[in-house]
């Protein structure tokens, strides 16, 4: 079964769906079959990716609550290994509708059983918010991406993560891990860029990503095209930095798979 990696961070503006839709397009990029789950009303995941949602037939929204099969909602995209399952706005009723439901947060979790082994890799993209969507991703997951952007308040709200990060393992996901945290919107020109990302490397020195997305014009522009910055732009610095973290995922998988056959 594709390793599932939630891509989450409850503040706004820090570069999560950018991160889950390049991130995603380089895997696919090194031939990794890849399926990116929209897991946010906005459905800036989608339409970053070049999806219509006046043309779509149906959505997460639909397999979250009315149950259908994922594998009707799933779409393809420009690059041949990469697949997006798109949400709507209608996602942001999911929360009500689902609270009387029995296991509601185990419901994404049955969702990707059905289709998660026919790919290497499962990206979803979490809403800004530590509600039950998020829940339901980290209990899908089996580890947790963290963007997090250079800039001044960098680490509020990450405590608060790694908490419920923590509250899940415990009680219904104990597989879960933290994968990473990825720093995101890195201006060099910047003392305060400089000095977050010093200083999130001293706090958690073994969970930084050595690549380091930048402020980037290219990377900024491409959802508008409706594509990754990999298509729009593949020169771009900001295009080198998404394809340098996902080589440096792949090698921290394959040297767990590794420990794995040792032990």
């Amino acid at each position: 079964m594709g390793r599932i990696l939630a891509v989450s961070n409850q503040k706004g503006g820090v570069g999560k769906t950018t991160t889950a839709i390049n991130l995603a397009a380089s895997l696919a990029a090194a031939e990794q079959k890849t399926l990116l789950v929209d897991l946010d009303p906005q459905g800036n995941a989608g339409s970053g990716l070049g999806i219509d949602r006046a043309t779509l037939t149906g959505s997460i929204y639909d397999c979250l609550v009315d149950e259908r099969p994922l594998g009707e909602v799933i779409q393809p995209t420009e690059l041949r290994f990469l697949d997006v399952v798109p949400a709507t706005p209608d996602l942001t009723g999911a929360e009500v509708e689902l609270v009387n439901v029995d296991a509601r947060e185990r419901r994404l979790e049955r969702v990707l059983a059905e289709v998660a082994r026919g790919y290497d890799a499962v990206l979803i993209d979490c809403p800004p918010s530590l509600g039950l969507l998020t829940l339901n991703a980290l209990v899908a997951a089996d580890a947790v991406l963290i963007p997090l952007q250079c800039e001044y308040y960098a680490m509020e709200g990450l405590a608060q993560l790694l908490s419920t990060v923590e509250a899940v393992q415990g009680s219904l996901n104990r597989r879960l891990t933290v994968e990473g945290i990825v720093l995101t919107m890195f201006d060099p020109r910047a003392n305060i860029s400089r000095q977050v990302a010093d200083e999130v490397r001293r706090v958690f020195p073994k969970l930084v990503f050595d690549a380091v997305v930048p402020r980037n014009v290219r990377l900024a522009e491409s959802p508008s095209f409706g594509k990754p910055v990999l298509l729009y732009d593949i020169r771009s610095k900001g295009c080198e930095a998404y394809l340098q973290l996902s080589r440096e995922l792949l090698r921290r998988q394959n040297a767990r798979r590794r420990r794995g056959q040792v032990a």
